[in-house]
């Protein structure tokens, strides 16, 4: 306990270990990002968010706030940033449900808006009970796709599946049309490392698709590839008003192009993370 009318000792505290104190705020930026400012950098990967799920919607300003932050403290322009996406995690649930990592993912995908960012998709490459999957491979592949588009310049290149353009609503159904098609929509295959005998994924049909209509109750809904859109309807659906694809901790989805790469998560309703739309 500090003497009465003695000064305070001036020796400064011992610095904060960023391995142990890794959720104090600026720790780990003053442990492992500002001792390298010093030094050029071509671009960043990012592959984080697990942890922020809870609080999605602030993500979609943490995010860009730090890569602007980022590139302002370098000095070097908008170096390329590019953004892993959550894989997909934690058993899958019978019925269309809110879900934090879905909502963070959107978070991560609206960083997109900044100059020179890329996203690699990973909602089909996790595991059920490993928050950090073993399949790298795959996601080092899309990763390398951003960079050669991101930060080489190779405008033709595919770098991306599908990504959610527009909503039309024809009679009881939903068209969706999309961007980055590549050379065109189709149902794909996970990557996946399937266990011994387990059942290869029936690509007869398009899933991950649900419906929802003046109520916000979403159902699992009917969904057919038609040329480069997709067109969704449920039987307990008569107007359909909202549309969400992969909006699931643990998605069952298919959606690619024809190039490999699997379509980004998305939705084309505006309600309030966690809640169902109200009357």
């Amino acid at each position: 306990m500090p003497v009465p009318g003695k000064p305070k000792d001036p020796t400064p505290a011992s610095p904060l270990d960023p391995a142990t104190e890794r959720h104090i705020p600026t720790v780990l930026y003053n442990g492992m990002i500002a001792p390298l400012i010093p030094y050029g950098i071509k671009g960043a990967i990012w592959y984080q968010g697990e942890g922020n799920s809870s609080r999605a919607v602030e993500y979609a300003t943490l995010l860009p706030t730090m890569i602007q932050d980022w590139r302002a403290r370098w000095g070097e322009g908008d170096f390329p940033f590019l953004i892993v996406q959550l894989a997909n995690f934690l058993p899958r649930k019978p019925e269309p449900s809110e879900s934090p990592l879905a909502a963070l993912r959107e978070s991560q995908a609206k960083t997109l808006a900044l100059p020179h960012t890329g996203l690699a998709v990973a909602v089909d490459v996790g595991e059920v009970d490993d928050i950090h999957p073993k399949d790298k491979d795959d996601i080092g592949g899309r990763l390398a796709l951003a960079a050669r588009k991101v930060a080489y310049g190779e405008e033709n290149l595919v770098c991306s599946g599908p990504v959610f353009r527009a909503m039309t609503v024809e009679g009881g159904k939903a068209r969706l049309a999309f961007e980055q098609v590549g050379q065109g929509l189709a149902i794909g295959v996970p990557p996946v490392h399937f266990h011994p005998g387990e059942a290869r994924l029936d690509t007869s049909t398009l899933r991950g698709f649900a419906i929802a209509g003046g109520d916000g109750k979403f159902v699992w809904a009917d969904a057919v590839i038609d040329g480069n859109t997709v067109v969704v309807s449920s039987s307990q659906v008569d107007v359909p008003v909202a549309v969400r694809y992969a909006w699931a901790d643990n998605p069952d989805c298919n959606l690619y192009n024809k190039d490999g790469l699997p379509a980004v998560p998305f939705r084309t309703d505006n309600y309030p993370v966690g809640e169902a739309a109200k009357k």
